[in-house]
């Protein structure tokens, strides 16, 4: 099994190129089996939860090829199986998403049901609730969703809670239903916007991504394209609480500032000197670190995905800050390993009480998920001494290339078996 040595204390300069982002790579890798013909995605990051997506539409029956640059091409002219199987979906959740746009282009699908997370329940009801809304027979046997219809149809669906793979989902199936379906209380995020432009590029008619009501037009059948995916905010909100709490200074290429108001506010907040353009932002840290109190709530307001990197940051900043988990119910995991490098956190329910401290020690720790992972690299990068980091699997699922990143901005940080 492999670990990270990192030896902490150094501030972060240089600049990083930000990879594509992971939460709307993996829905639009689904959408080529809307459409017999090729479906070209650039800018796809070379992460394990991106291979294991396209080693199951593989299994499918596509014809996927990958160029030296990363790019990927999937042609989905004819699918020789429709089962998404438990040893594929168990290692990633979002495998769920193959149900509905399989369901729509081959009237049937069988999709193993994800099962438990580390970080707290993920229930898939609002999916399977908004496709019998759309007309579609849906038996749960053996862990298995099984799935069949004719031809959907477009309906009126207003979800229960707000959930970004049931909007995507449920999106992809309504691109080739009859009539309109109309999406209430939909998913605001970047990644729904991202997924509906490519299908939009694919010849769908959606309208209002981005929005709580999602209108979809379903068409005939939809088309080749070839589409670039968004920069990952969440690598570019990691990367810039690294900068700020090593008290370094970073430039991101790439990237997208708009993506990422909430976080930049929290940031400038703490003491941070933060400048951006089109296509990138600057971030320089001269002023004392401050603690931020914060609330996860899904988007625009701060992301849960975010949460535990602030953790790392308001450990070692000037006063107490109060953070508050509205999403999942068990994403304070970190907050246990961040203690044994001598944080001082108190959790209580959902909400954790920091206390800064003057500075963190080195220690072994062990990563429980992507970001809480995330979150121990950059508390080792701070902490004094030696910090080793265990199962950094799950530091791959989510971030492309992390410690060669850090190298470059100075970083003491290797990768050892």
């Amino acid at each position: 099994m492999q670990k990270l040595i990192i030896y902490g204390g150094t501030p972060l300069t240089g600049e990083v190129q930000i990879s594509g982002a992971k939460n709307a790579a993996l829905p639009i890798l689904c959408a080529s089996l809307l459409t017999g013909e090729t479906l070209k995605i650039e800018n796809v990051p070379h992460l394990k939860d991106i291979t294991t997506m396209i080693k199951l539409l593989r299994q499918m029956g596509i014809n996927v090829s990958i160029d030296k640059e990363f790019e990927v091409s999937l042609t989905a002219a004819q699918l020789s199986s429709l089962v998404a199987p438990y040893e594929m979906v168990k290692t990633m959740r979002a495998a769920i998403l193959v149900l509905g746009p399989m369901l729509a282009r081959a009237g049937e699908a069988k999709v193993s049901l994800p099962g438990g997370c580390a970080i707290g329940l993920r229930p898939v009801d609002q999916h399977i609730k908004g496709l019998r809304a759309m007309g579609a027979e849906i038996e749960i046997e053996h862990g298995y969703i099984h799935a069949k219809a004719n031809r959907l149809i477009g309906t009126h669906i207003v979800m229960d809670i707000v959930t970004v793979t049931g909007t995507e989902n449920l999106m992809m199936a309504a691109t080739l239903a009859d009539g309109v379906t109309v999406l209430e209380n939909a998913a605001h995020e970047p990644e729904v916007i991202d997924l509906a432009n490519c299908l939009i590029s694919m010849g769908a008619k959606i309208y209002g991504a981005g929005s709580d009501v999602i209108t979809i037009e379903g068409v005939k059948s939809l088309h080749s394209t070839t589409y670039q995916v968004m920069a990952d905010r969440i690598e570019t909100g990691t990367f810039l609480v690294a900068a700020a709490a090593s008290g370094g200074e970073i430039h991101l290429k790439k990237t997208r500032a708009d993506l990422l108001d909430s976080v930049l506010d929290k940031l400038i907040e703490s003491g941070a000197t933060i400048q951006s353009g089109e296509d990138w932002i600057n971030l320089r840290m001269n002023n004392k670190l401050k603690s931020v109190n914060l609330r996860t709530s899904p988007y625009p307001a701060f992301p849960t995905d975010m949460q535990a990197q602030f953790m790392v940051l308001n450990s070692i900043a000037e006063g107490t800050a109060i953070i508050t988990e509205t999403i999942f119910e068990n994403r304070f995991m970190h907050a246990q390993e961040l203690k044994r490098m001598g944080a001082c956190i108190e959790v209580e329910g959902n909400t954790a009480v920091v206390h800064g401290v003057k500075n963190l020690d080195g220690a072994n720790v062990m990563a429980t998920d992507l970001r809480a992972s995330a979150s121990l690299v950059l508390a080792g990068l701070i902490a004094q001494g030696e910090t080793i980091i265990d199962r950094v699997y799950h530091l791959d699922r989510g971030y492309e290339q992390i410690e060669t990143k850090l190298s470059w901005l100075g970083a003491k940080i290797k990768r050892i078996n």
